[in-house]
């Protein structure tokens, strides 16, 4: 059984600031910073530093892009103290930053650890961890009416307020996750019945709202504890994700969800156990085309910085493998991946540590297959300094090739920073 204050505790504290009450909306639509430097053949630039007032703070996610290349994302502070959403609007060979959204604390929701995504009606949908009552589900649309001023903010809808019990409580990382029939699924890491340890849970359009039923409850034992990210299909429609703790060990699991005529039932496909193999995976889940998991754990492995793993399945069961143990100075807890892995064409995998890496306060990074093994390749370390430090969200890829992502501190002020790096 999980309480607040353990919730907490697994999770990385990020630090907060009041709003700047100098900074003016002229300001942080003016704002271009660009910083650059290069790490190992790549090019690492800051699109953006946050200040910690109207443009936000602390962005835990990652960045989600349209069509047309502009980038979306949150923050889990900042304004108001409660977070907010963005767009950065390309312009030529300039981002434009612009505020979507500020959230208030209240009803509508507070700190979106979760990115903003984009749902089959075009608008953006997300979670925040707290706020309503035990957190939200939220939709952002622009406004109605034709905006003429400089600050065109999105008109925010709430679709789901969670409440302490057994319906769930706190949504963390993970994106959401939307069906053909436009059904909204999704995780969160405490309430459910009776043990407080988590659901899955699924929103169905009904009428001009949404209808919650949870899928499952985890009972905080062998099948699990606190899911932190989000969930994935299969090709037959079967759910998968992760928790942080419970499982056999006590130290996380990789867990399937089926849908049968009576239900949902939950298989735990793999155990962690504290050793060279990893512990805690905060992130979540993706799969290659030949239906293989790929997924990263946030400490354990022979470094004791976490792991990026695979999960390949055979005969109606799951082989587990250790692809690359992270590595970081000593002293490090929890350094690995906390969002998605990202996988390209050639099945290169990408992705974030949090405080693993040269500097031990983070890294971007490839994992490249050739002859069997694994090489890792550090694209960026980040320095804590002007390029930021201790990156939680996931990256995303352009057309061109380009990655970007988001650092959870450091920059100019010390907020975090939006960033590219271009190969």
């Amino acid at each position: 059984m999980t309480n607040s204050a353990q919730h907490r505790s697994w999770t990385y504290n990020l630090r907060f600031r009041p709003a700047a009450a100098a900074l003016t909306m002229a300001i942080v639509f003016s704002l271009t910073v660009v910083v650059t430097q290069s790490a190992q053949a790549q090019t690492f630039t800051v699109l953006h530093n946050f200040t910690g007032g109207q443009d936000g703070a602390s962005p835990k996610a990652g960045v989600t892009m349209d069509g047309a290349g502009n980038l979306y994302g949150t923050t889990y502070s900042g304004a108001s103290g409660y977070g907010t959403v963005y767009r950065l609007k390309r312009s030529g060979s300039n981002w434009v930053f612009g505020p979507l959204y500020s959230f208030t604390g209240g009803s509508d929701g507070a700190n979106p650890s979760a990115r903003v995504i984009f749902g089959p009606d075009g608008a953006l949908y997300g979670t925040t961890e707290y706020g309503g009552t035990a957190g939200t589900v939220f939709k952002l649309q622009p406004s109605a009416s034709a905006c003429k001023a400089a600050l065109c903010l999105w008109t925010e809808t709430v679709l789901h307020n969670f409440q302490t019990g057994a319906n769930g409580a706190n949504p963390g990382y993970g994106d959401l996750l939307f069906d053909q029939a436009h059904n909204i699924y999704g995780t969160t890491i405490q309430g459910g019945a009776p043990h407080n340890a988590g659901t899955a849970y699924k929103l169905t359009p009904s009428g001009s709202g949404y209808t919650e039923s949870i899928i499952y409850g985890f009972g905080g034992g062998n099948d699990g504890v606190g899911p932190h990210n989000g969930l994935v299909f299969d090709s037959a429609g079967n759910l998968y994700g992760t928790t942080v703790q419970g499982g056999a060990n006590g130290d996380g699991t990789v867990f399937q969800l089926v849908l049968g005529e009576s239900g949902w039932t939950e298989s735990v496909l793999y155990s962690f156990s504290n050793g060279s193999a990893g512990v805690d995976p905060f992130a979540g889940l993706i799969f290659d085309q030949s239906g293989n998991l790929y997924g990263a754990a946030s400490d354990g492995g022979t470094a004791g910085q976490g792991t990026a793993f695979e999960l390949t399945p055979s005969d109606g069961s799951w082989t587990y493998s250790v692809l690359y143990s992270f590595t970081a100075p000593p002293g490090g807890f929890q350094c690995g991946p906390y969002s998605n892995l990202v996988m390209d064409k050639a099945g290169n995998l990408y992705g974030t540590t949090r405080c693993a890496g040269a500097n031990g306060l983070g890294s971007v990074f490839k994992l490249t297959l050739s002859g069997g093994s694994w090489t890792y390749s550090a694209l960026h370390d980040f320095t804590g300094g002007s390029d930021g430090g201790y990156p939680l969200g996931n990256v995303i890829f352009d057309t061109a090739g380009n990655l970007y992502g988001t650092a959870s501190t450091g920059g100019s002020h010390g907020d975090g920073v939006v960033w590219e790096i271009t190969p």
